[in-house]
C-alpha cells in the first residue's frame, strides 16, 4: 500500500469512530448531527455546509439499521 492510502485510511477511520462514537452518545438526533458537523469541520473537513449535512444524516441513518 502506498503510504498516502495508510494515511487517508486512518483519517477515514477516525473520522468513522467519532461519528460513532457521537451517535451512541444519548443526545436528540438533531444535537447529535450537528455535533458530527462540528467534528467534522475540527479535522479539517472542507465541505459545503449543505453537504457536510447530508454526510452527517446519511452516517445517521446507516447506524440507525
Amino acid at each position: 500500500m502506498k503510504p498516502i492510502n495508510i494515511i487517508l485510511a486512518v483519517l477515514g477511520g477516525a473520522i468513522a469512530g467519532a461519528a460513532v462514537g457521537l451517535l451512541f452518545a444519548p443526545n436528540k438526533g438533531n444535537e447529535t448531527r450537528q455535533k458530527i458537523v462540528d467534528a467534522l469541520k475540527k479535522k479539517g473537513v472542507k465541505m459545503e455546509p449543505e453537504k457536510i449535512d447530508e454526510l452527517a444524516a446519511d452516517i445517521s441513518k446507516e447506524l440507525e439499521k
